[in-house]
């Protein structure tokens, strides 16, 4: 059943008055209109009725913004944001953009390692007295965006730690020491260089896994701390001991210079930052989105200096063929970290964040520390030449993997 259809006309009066003329409408009988509420403040005069079979409905409605669009704006009148909700929208993207700076770690340090590979000096002043400092700034900024609660879930893994510890010094050695023959016997290239493979994977972890598992995986970083200071504190027996046995020197290593290094480069930064954090949580708060960009901007000296200040020994006539075994080696170490760490705790509810965080404390190692041993307990400079590679492939690999592991878990 129907009625007949009349016209709807629509003016704007002044004071924003809507007036609504002759509606009718093809429904059902079943259909009802609700009868809106009048605004007390907003008058609205309704002229006239429409008849529905024996009934008639009032229909009106109230001028409000939700039905803005179908009018014409009075003069004058702004429906844009005020002065100060866009301030407030303008600082706000500038701080999301200060917070994703992490996203394009992976570029700087590929660019970082052009830089340093066509000029050389843009680097070469970033020499090894800041790096303790430098890999303490990125420490520290785990620091701020960590609680002391964190560390304490961390401990309650030991487990997990001490899988860790064995990816660091069992699985790894072994493939140094693989891959050590492999350049020696298959590739002929001379025995120093097969020593200086074996000496990279003989040394403690690196800081950089620390921060490569905070940017994937932020509730695991302080797990992933423990693991490289245990295997750092460590390193003062364990170090010496595996390079006698791969390589048959036993390398005299500086105990006092470890410890100090442990206490600069990782605790006292954290601590900084712990303390920082429980004290002054507003000063964190405004602190936190500047902390990226620099740390980014730090990791980038931390990769192309080694490689800017070893480049002679990098572009030797076997520099090609070393950096393909070190691809190799950081390659197996990763990968032998993710999948023997998804076998063991298959059962774990974070397996796969566990994974990614053994990938990391197994594939990245403090080559700087192997750098500096071999510079000063072997004669020969070819020894060196493997670790200067190995700082910059591992940092390359290692953040080339944040942002694989990152795009996903989007």
């Amino acid at each position: 059943m129907s009625s007949t259809i009349g016209q709807l006309s629509i003016q704007r009066p002044r004071f924003n008055h809507v007036y609504l003329q002759n509606i009718s409408f093809h429904l059902p009988k079943q259909v009802r209109f609700p009868v809106l509420p009048l605004n007390s403040h907003v008058p609205v005069p309704v002229s006239s009725i429409s008849p529905f079979g024996s009934s008639r409905l009032l229909v009106c409605k109230c001028a409000s913004e939700k039905f803005s669009g179908s009018f014409e704006r009075d003069p004058g009148q702004e429906y844009g944001l005020d002065s100060n909700q866009t301030v407030k929208q303008k600082k706000a993207s500038i701080v999301e953009i200060l917070k994703q700076s992490n996203s394009i770690l992976p570029h700087v340090v590929l660019a970082s390692t052009v830089l340093a590979l066509v000029y050389p000096p843009s680097f070469t002043w970033f020499t090894s007295r800041y790096y303790a400092p430098a890999l303490g700034f990125l420490m520290f900024a785990v620091g701020v965006n960590s609680s002391e609660k964190d560390f304490i879930e961390a401990f309650k893994r030991p487990y997990a730690i001490f899988a860790g510890y064995v990816g660091q010094f069992v699985v790894k050695p072994l493939l140094g020491y693989i891959f050590g023959m492999i350049a020696v016997t298959v590739f002929c290239l001379p025995t120093p260089l097969g020593a200086g493979i074996m000496l990279v994977s003989c040394v403690s972890g690196a800081q950089l896994s620390n921060y490569a598992t905070f940017l994937t995986d932020p509730p695991l970083a302080p797990l992933s701390i423990v693991m490289t200071s245990l295997s750092t504190a460590t390193a003062v027996f364990v170090t010496p001991m595996l390079s006698l046995l791969l390589i048959g020197k036993r390398l005299p290593v500086d105990v006092m210079g470890m410890v100090s290094s442990i206490l600069q480069i990782v605790i006292a930064p954290i601590a900084a930052g712990l303390l920082l954090n429980r004290l002054f949580p507003r000063l964190c708060e405004a602190i936190r989105p500047f902390l990226p960009p620099l740390s980014v901007l730090d990791t980038a000296f931390c990769v192309g200096a080694p490689l800017a200040i070893n480049i002679n020994s990098v572009l030797s006539p076997f520099g090609l063929t070393v950096s393909l075994l070190i691809v190799a080696f950081h390659l197996s170490a990763f990968i032998a970290g993710f999948f023997l760490s998804g076998f063991v705790f298959h059962k774990a509810p974070d397996v796969k964040a566990l994974q990614r965080t053994l990938s990391f404390e197994t594939g990245m190692q403090s080559s700087l520390l192997a750098l500096a041993l071999a510079n000063r307990f072997f004669q020969d400079p070819l020894v060196g030449v493997p670790p200067a590679i190995s700082t910059v492939i591992m940092s390359l690999m290692g953040f080339s993997l944040v942002m694989l592991w990152a795009k996903k878990k989007e």
